[in-house]
């Protein structure tokens, strides 16, 4: 049997979520996210499970447009890096994506390394034609915002990278 297995996360696994991602928010890796926001995102998610029952990692993966989507929230707690549990999580999120019809992944990310050997690439500044940013501009999520390089999320995402994957 394997160490960890990924699944669906389910609203008993949010406070498991919010305390795996509240490190990283006090470090300035990730951006805080209030409970309730992450239990109205339950169903994005998914979670690493080690064979104790421990929650060790977690990802999101929320939808930005009929062909785009973007990988969120992705977590390894330090002690299970480098076994495999990030690829994990984003294998699972890539599958769940091409189930959905995505065609392109976004993340916003200081992992730019681990990132690259999944496929993804660092990207400029259109990456949308004029007609689709016009809709998402519209949107009232952060992420979009960070998505489309708006300069009022700046502040919250220097130093991070923006990289696409084009999903085979």
């Amino acid at each position: 049997m394997s160490e960890f297995t990924v699944r669906p996360a389910t609203t008993a696994d949010v406070r498991g979520i919010q305390a795996m991602l509240e490190p990283f928010v006090q470090r300035r890796i990730l951006l805080g996210k209030d409970l309730v926001v992450l239990y109205e995102a339950t169903q994005q998610f998914v979670v690493a499970e080690s064979a104790g029952g421990e929650l060790v990692g977690c990802g999101a993966l929320h939808v930005l447009w009929e062909d785009l989507g973007e990988i969120r929230t992705l977590i390894v707690v330090d002690e299970w890096l480098h076994r495999g549990v990030g690829r994990a999580i984003v294998e699972t999120l890539e599958n769940n994506a091409r189930r959905l019809g995505l065609a392109r992944l976004f993340c916003l990310t200081f992992e730019v390394e681990f990132f690259t050997r999944r496929g993804f690439a660092p990207i400029g500044e259109q990456v949308v034609d004029p007609d689709v940013y016009s809709q998402l501009i519209r949107s009232p999520d952060e992420g979009v915002a960070e998505f489309l390089d708006l300069a009022h999320v700046k502040p919250n995402t220097l130093g991070n990278t923006r990289m696409l994957k084009e999903l085979g």
